[in-house]
């Protein structure tokens, strides 16, 4: 039986911020969102990406001779530039003949087994912090039989697992994740669906729908909301947001909501994949801003954290 793979883009160990303990952090490259405000762009295609910092290029061509495909070529004048109309096929043979370590593909096809491997090392922490897995992105519902199959694996080996989830899917991958997921921390970026088209591409009826599934159904759920000063922190908004969860309040598998301030630690990656940074301006909210939203949310008896990152 040949095993099944995940297209990831980066796996982080020691993770303290998606979900309780010490975890370990698998990135699924792939999402079908568009957030303005998205920190990982490297994530959203599922295809592999070139990511060239420009400033360590010292134009000796040796990725030029390594790409069998032609990615890579010299402009009159000799600078390097990265050719967007080609596809890159995932080789790395660029990024290993680069001497300045310049260049980075994005997407690596791994095993459910070489997943297991990584993951595993790991295990005496996630016992001792309560910690373990958690499938973040991009979106990991976009790759749902091999999310199934490595959170299932994890179970096997009593580890604690998370997904953190757009909810952007149809029900039935949620159905079939869900039992094998011993949290979801999902995210809500606008209740207003009209708003939250034009802030990430897509309606918010679907996900809103599998939020209540998830939520009726006795699923542990961590409602994640991202925020941005003008765009969702005013009071209509967490107004919009504590309404809809004002009938989940009592239950023990609603686990609260987590604020997570906008930041901009993720510009410069733009710049490294020739994409244009989405939204101008400053959209970061000052310690009034976010002690007035954790207020409003505790008023109803919320549990309610800040995440900095």
């Amino acid at each position: 039986m040949i095993e099944r793979k995940a297209r990831i883009f980066n796996i982080q160990k020691y993770n303290m911020y998606d979900g309780p303990g010490i975890r370990t952090l698998v990135f699924f490259k792939g999402c079908p969102l568009r957030c303005h405000w998205c920190s990982n762009p490297e994530s959203q295609k599922q295809q592999y990406q070139v990511m060239f910092k420009e400033n360590q290029c010292v134009n000796c061509a040796a990725c030029v001779s390594a790409c069998p495909v032609g990615v890579h070529r010299v402009m009159a004048g000799g600078k390097h530039k990265v050719d967007r109309t080609i596809e890159c096929i995932g080789c790395r043979a660029c990024e290993t003949a680069c001497p300045e370590s310049a260049l980075a593909i994005m997407g690596e096809m791994k095993t459910i087994s070489e997943l297991m491997d990584v993951i595993a090392e790991d295990k005496p922490f996630y016992d001792t912090s309560g910690g373990g897995v958690t499938l973040g992105g991009g979106e990991v519902l976009m790759q749902p039989e091999a999310a199934t199959s490595l959170l299932m694996a994890c179970k096997q080996r009593g580890i604690n697992t998370a997904i953190e989830t757009c909810g952007y899917a149809r029900l039935k991958v949620i159905q079939k994740i869900a039992p094998y997921t011993d949290l979801f921390l999902f995210d809500v970026k606008h209740m207003n669906s009209e708003r939250h088209h034009e802030l990430t591409g897509v309606r918010n009826e679907m996900i809103l729908g599998n939020l209540k599934w998830l939520l009726e159904n006795r699923y542990n759920v961590k409602i994640r909301m991202p925020l941005l000063k003008g765009i969702n922190d005013g009071d209509r908004e967490i107004e919009e947001l504590i309404e809809f969860l004002k009938e989940f309040k009592y239950l023990k598998n609603f686990k609260g909501v987590d604020l997570l301030p906008y930041h901009k630690m993720g510009i410069n990656k733009y710049s490294q994949l020739d994409i244009k940074y989405p939204i101008e301006g400053e959209f970061s909210l000052d310690n009034a801003d976010l002690e007035r939203i954790e207020n409003c949310i505790k008023k109803y008896n919320f549990p309610v954290s800040i995440i900095r990152h």
